[in-house]
């Protein structure tokens, strides 16, 4: 009789500890900023990844290609978007392995995304991502992006978490469909700077990526110039009721 019954409990503790679902992110990225310019794509994050509200490393990879024709950024989970990349991995081989001179383009591996997001959405158990696909492929520029629950879209210019409230309204002002390189660049910097001054979480070691017809184009890590001394910054709650 004992022994039955710590077999039910030992059965029922152990279906218990066999779900483990991603319901709270542990080491997040921060915001991604992307754009179309007159020849490609331009993709722009820093490199910090928080544990809670620690900036706990300096050095997380959040940009890479995949295949020959994508670039994929994120937001979020880094442990889910090296699951996510694992997918994208296999799907690039198994697209390889078929040798009919075709490869997949960022639209299919864009409409993959939403399906796999979505279907982690259906079981509750998120991929605590959102991602910004973009690519080129016979002179068809492509960017769009996927956030946790499956919701997609593709637009000209797109930002992920703080870059959504912060960098939207530069891009909207700023970008035009004849961006050059250079002009671009500089309209990426311009607001990670911002997101550098005003989210907390961003840190300032930045890469940006490029693709175009020829390849994608990762650069090395970098800083931005900043400047310190605005007089908001010297008492940010001034002014402010029932602040501390």
């Amino acid at each position: 009789m004992g022994s039955s019954s710590e077999t039910k409990e030992n059965s029922l503790l152990s279906s218990e500890t066999g779900i483990q679902r991603t319901q709270y992110p542990y080491v997040t990225g921060s915001s991604v900023v992307a754009l179309k310019y007159k020849d490609g794509i331009l993709m722009a994050a820093d490199m910090g990844g928080s544990y809670g509200s620690t900036l706990r490393y300096k050095s997380v990879e959040r940009i890479k290609p995949v295949g020959k024709h994508s670039l994929i950024g994120a937001s979020g989970e880094i442990s889910d978007f090296q699951e996510i990349m694992r997918y994208l991995d296999e799907q690039v081989l198994n697209d390889n392995m078929w040798d009919d001179g075709n490869s997949l383009g960022p639209k299919e591996i864009h409409s993959y995304l939403t399906r796999v997001m979505y279907n982690r959405r259906n079981k509750f158990d998120p991929l605590w991502n959102t991602l910004i696909l973009g690519g080129v492929k016979k002179g068809q520029k492509f960017l769009g992006m996927v956030t946790m629950i499956g919701v997609n879209f593709e637009e000209n210019h797109v930002a992920t978490g703080f870059g959504n409230h912060m960098a939207q309204p530069i891009l909207r002002s700023e970008w035009h469909e004849n961006l050059t390189f250079e002009e671009g660049v500089t309209l990426l910097e311009k607001c990670m700077r911002v997101l550098l001054y005003r989210d907390r979480s961003a840190v300032n070691k930045f890469q940006i990526a490029k693709i175009t017809e020829e390849g994608v184009t990762i650069s090395q890590p970098y800083a931005l110039k900043t400047f310190w001394g605005f007089k908001a910054f010297e008492n940010p709650t001034a002014g402010a009721e029932g602040s501390w």
